[in-house]
Formats: C-alpha cells, sequence, structure tokens
C-alpha cells in the first residue's frame, strides 16, 4: 500500500512540474543564423555579442542564395548583392508579441523588422539582428524568418513571407524620403486599419493612407501611396487575424509616434498572465541580454523595448541618410548621410521619435507649411519630401534642379541603378570613403584620382545629369557607328558621353559642351582623366553585368 501510494504521489509530482516548465520548453529552441559571407572570426564576434555559444543554439548558415529566393522580384538582382553578412537571433516565444533589438543595422529598424515580421505570419518572438560591421541590413528579414521556421517548426506562409520582404522594401523607400519613424508609422497604421476593419478596396485603403499621413503631419507622394496601396491591397486578401498582430503592431505603433496606444490597458489584461510566466526570467530574454561591449563604441542600436535607444545611439539622425533608393540588401556597407540628414534634420525629421525641441517642431512646420503650397496635389498631401536633390539650389534653380534630377519618372530598375551610380561619383570623384564603400561592397576601395572639391563637385554632377538623361530620355536617339564595346546601348551611351568629357574622345562634335567641360578639367592631367573614365565605365559595367576590363583599357589607350 506504501508503495503504491508513493508511486501515485510521485506520478503527480511529475505531472506537476511538468505542467510548470512547459511554457519554457517550449521557448527553449534558439536559433542563431550567420552570413555566409563572415569570416570565421566575424562569426565568433557575432556568437559573443547574442552572448551564447552553439552549443546553447542551433546553428544556420544564410547564403546569398536563400536571399534571392526571399528577394527576388521585391528588390532589383543588383540591390540584392552577392555577399550575406547579417546575423540574427531567434528565439519564439508563447506571447507579448515581436520584440526585436537591433545593431549595426543603418537602414532598417527593430520597428521595422517588427512590424513586417508579423506580417510574415509571426505572432510571438524574440530577435536581435545584428551585423559586426554597419550595413543597412535590408536582408536580415530573411535570416530572421528561416531562423524562425527552425526553431519552431512551423513553415510560414510563403505569400506572406514575401509581402513581409516587400513591405520592408516599401518600408524604407519611403523612410529614404520622410524618415524611418515617420515610414514606419505610415505603414504599420494602415495596416492596422486594413486588417482591422477588413478592407480589401482599393480606393477605401487609398483614403486610410491619406488619412494617416496628413493626421501625422506626414508628406507623402502619390507615387509612394501608390506602392502602400498595392502592398496593402495584397495583405488585406490574406487571412490575418488582428487579434494575433495587435499587441505588435500597437506597441510599434507607441513607438514610433512616441503616444501610447488606447488599447494599453486590454493588452495587459489579455496577456500579462503568459506574459509574466513565459518571460519571468530575465536572463532566458534574448533581445536584453546581448553583450554590447563586443561591437565597441558608437554603434547604432534599436529596439523595440527601448524607443529612446535609437536616438541615444545616433541611429535614429541616419533617417533620410542616402540618395539611393534602398541600399544593398545583403552586403551594404556605411554611407554618408551629410547631404541628405541636413534637409531631412529642418524638415520631416524633425517630427521624428523623441524629438523634443520646441524649436526644431516650429521649424519643421514653417518648412513644410511653405512645401505644402508650393507642391501640394490633389490628395491633399505635399511632396516636399521628393525635393531632395535639390537642397543646395538656389531660389530660381530650385524647381528646375529638382525636374532634371526626379528619380520618380525613372522605372525601378533605372532608379536604382542611378542611386548607386550617384553613390559612386560621390566616393571616386568626391573622395567620400563611406558612398564609395556602400557603392563597391569593397572595404578596401580608395578613389583613385584626388581633385580639388569644385572641380570633383562639377564633374560630378556633369556625370550623374549625363547618366540621368540617358536612362530618363531612352536610347532611341542613339545611333551605332561600329565603336561599340558594350552590349547594352545605355553603356555604350555614356561611353560616348565620358570619352568626349574626359577628352578621350578625338572626334568631338559638341564643341559648346567640350569647351565647357574642358574649362572644368583643365587643371586635371590627362593621365587622371583616363583613369576616371576607365574606373567609371568599369563601375557601371558592373551594374549591367558586363565584364569589360580589357575594352576599358584599349579606350583609355
Amino acid at each position: 500500500m506504501k508503495k503504491r501510494n508513493m508511486i501515485a504521489a510521485l506520478l503527480c509530482s511529475a505531472c506537476l512540474v511538468a505542467g510548470s516548465v512547459n511554457p519554457v520548453f517550449a521557448d527553449a529552441s534558439k536559433v542563431v543564423t550567420l552570413g555566409a559571407d563572415l569570416t570565421d572570426a566575424q562569426k565568433q564576434t557575432m556568437m559573443k555579442y547574442f552572448n551564447v555559444s552553439s552549443d546553447q543554439v542551433q546553428v544556420m548558415t544564410i547564403t546569398n542564395e536563400d536571399e534571392h529566393k526571399h528577394l527576388d522580384n521585391i528588390a532589383p538582382q543588383s540591390q540584392i548583392g552577392s555577399r550575406t553578412l547579417s546575423c540574427a537571433y531567434v528565439k519564439p516565444t508563447q506571447s507579448g508579441g515581436i520584440k526585436v533589438r537591433t545593431a549595426n543595422l543603418n537602414w532598417v529598424t527593430g520597428n521595422m523588422i517588427a512590424t513586417t515580421l508579423s506580417t510574415s505570419g509571426v505572432k510571438n518572438c524574440e530577435v536581435v539582428a545584428a551585423c559586426p560591421m554597419e550595413v543597412s541590413g535590408t536582408g536580415a528579414l530573411t535570416g530572421i524568418q528561416m531562423a524562425y521556421e527552425k526553431a519552431s517548426g512551423e513553415k510560414l506562409d510563403e505569400t506572406k513571407t514575401k509581402l513581409a520582404n516587400q513591405e520592408i522594401v516599401t518600408t524604407g523607400e519611403l523612410a529614404d524620403k520622410v524618415g524611418k519613424n515617420e515610414a514606419t508609422t505610415v505603414v504599420n497604421q494602415s495596416k492596422m486599419d486594413v486588417i482591422q476593419n477588413g478592407v480589401q478596396n482599393a480606393d477605401e485603403i487609398q483614403n486610410i493612407v491619406i488619412n494617416v499621413a496628413e493626421q501625422n503631419n506626414i508628406s507623402v507622394s502619390q507615387d509612394d501611396i501608390d506602392r502602400i496601396v498595392s502592398l496593402l491591397k495584397q495583405i488585406s486578401q490574406q487571412d490575418y487575424n488582428y487579434d494575433d498582430v495587435k499587441e505588435t503592431l500597437e506597441q510599434v505603433d507607441a513607438n514610433t509616434t512616441g503616444q501610447t496606444s488606447s488599447s494599453d490597458d486590454t493588452l495587459d489584461g489579455e496577456s500579462s498572465d503568459e506574459t509574466v510566466d513565459v518571460d519571468a526570467d530575465s536572463s532566458d530574454d534574448i533581445v536584453n541580454n546581448v553583450n554590447d561591449s563586443i561591437l565597441g563604441d558608437d554603434v547604432i542600436q534599436s529596439s523595440t523595448e527601448d524607443p529612446g535607444l535609437e536616438e541615444e545611439t545616433g541611429a535614429d539622425s541616419q533617417d533620410t541618410s542616402n540618395e539611393t533608393g534602398i541600399p544593398d540588401a545583403t552586403d551594404d556597407g556605411t554611407y554618408s548621410n551629410e547631404e541628405s540628414s541636413d534637409e531631412s534634420s529642418t524638415d520631416e525629421s524633425a517630427s521624428d521619435e523623441n524629438s523634443t525641441e520646441d524649436s526644431a517642431s516650429d521649424e519643421s512646420s514653417t518648412d513644410e507649411s511653405t512645401s505644402d503650397e508650393a507642391a501640394s496635389d490633389e490628395t491633399g498631401i505635399p511632396e516636399a519630401t521628393e525635393d531632395t536633390e535639390s537642397s543646395e539650389s538656389t531660389d530660381g534653380s530650385d524647381q528646375a534642379d529638382s525636374a532634371e534630377n526626379d528619380t520618380s519618372v525613372l522605372s525601378e530598375e533605372a532608379k536604382n541603378n542611378y542611386d548607386k551610380f550617384v553613390l559612386f561619383v560621390k566616393g571616386e570623384y568626391e573622395g567620400d570613403a563611406d558612398s564609395l564603400l556602400a557603392a563597391t561592397e569593397d572595404t578596401e576601395a580608395v578613389a583613385t584620382v584626388t581633385l580639388d572639391e569644385q572641380t570633383a563637385k562639377s564633374v560630378a554632377e556633369t556625370v550623374e545629369k549625363d547618366y540621368y538623361d540617358i536612362l530618363k530620355d531612352g536610347t532611341e536617339s542613339y545611333e551605332a557607328d561600329g565603336t561599340e564595346k558594350y552590349q547594352s546601348t545605355e553603356l555604350n551611351m555614356m561611353d560616348r558621353k565620358l570619352k568626349k568629357l574626359f577628352g578621350i574622345d578625338s572626334s568631338q562634335e559638341d564643341t559648346e559642351a567640350t569647351d565647357v567641360t574642358a574649362a572644368i578639367l583643365a587643371d586635371v592631367p590627362q593621365e587622371d582623366k583616363q583613369t576616371l573614365y576607365k574606373e567609371t565605365m568599369k563601375y557601371l559595367a558592373g551594374l549591367y553585368g558586363e565584364n569589360t576590363d580589357s575594352s576599358e583599357e584599349s579606350a583609355a589607350e
């Protein structure tokens, strides 16, 4: 009898123990993804940053092929890149929504990743996305999605993962113009409305996007509105349950707007019990247990759990950092923010998260209201944010310069090529190392020729304008003369223009243009002109996938 009672007691105890630890076991499967193109030392650095060892987690290697599978037909091939550097640490959870921390990602934020990961079909998890060096992080979502599937044993819906990647690209493109938090607010709030109210009509979705932008004082162009509407129209066709995404989307909204959600009390009441059970052991919280010291000082960071982290580490200053559209999704280095950050800090970014300066707010309101009168469209939303390239122009030339460099008239592929080329020119001609790194993906790349500041600026503007005109006007006017060295007509047209610019073509027909450019380059040695010609055409050929080293050498002789 005693033995039977003892056995029964043991069985009861076992059941109680098993029941009490079951939520912990559900969270125990953790996965780290490492970019295939990192060195062994860099991979070890990331493991130390994540504060784990290989015997504590499952480790996956993410390749460029993996990223192509997730990003093909969403991001241009030239921007998916050829190397994979981003890493992630993922832990599925039972509740609490999606929590994300980032480090060394200067184009995407924890809030962007959280809201787009919910679009993937993920309900609850913790994520740390990082890299040993500063990159954009555009391709980070790929590794996170794959890690979640492996850790949870759940296969994510392919359509939803594609939509998630499309969403992060769409948000990122808008962020380049209006700021990270502003872009995330527009897309996230609009998505909340569409899912919660089951809106599927395109016109109704457009009204939602416009209203969200206006209510948050964010200027969004009609082209960007159209892209968001197209994305949300597809999202509306999926079987999202608002209760599944509510906690994540409302937390993101509170982070990016600085306003506490009106439903916070409901959230607390609905999920507090489970959250305490699962996350009570703070040592198992991967988001807040990274080793910050490993990556060094001045690392830009963001966190859905600490909205102020972006401002503290300088991540928010990168909001409108470039003119390049989307940085290379998988291998994008640091790039300069000097030109566009000036504009964004006085206009849209004055309303960025944690902006506390009343004077900056007043300045932003004044600037935007002025732009509203000049550039408002039939949607009621001003397009002030699209004039990023004319910020240095003066009065009479502002409108003309903006029209000349209006990349919205270009196809998506042409715009991407142009944006990359602008980065290259800024790096090669003006000596901006960050821009050259972002354009070439080569950490050892340096400008081959040193020009004085005024000459560099003038030549850069001329070359950029030449390439823009070719992309905008098309190739119908081009007449072959038998000297073509490239398969692409655009390359042959640019080759002809650069030969004239650098005095390599002795049969220059446009004497007026030749006289002007000759004056600009008067003090530049012919050897340097040939080098600039060769390096520029080599880079352009690379954008078009053409290997022309021998052709370039012979052309420069």
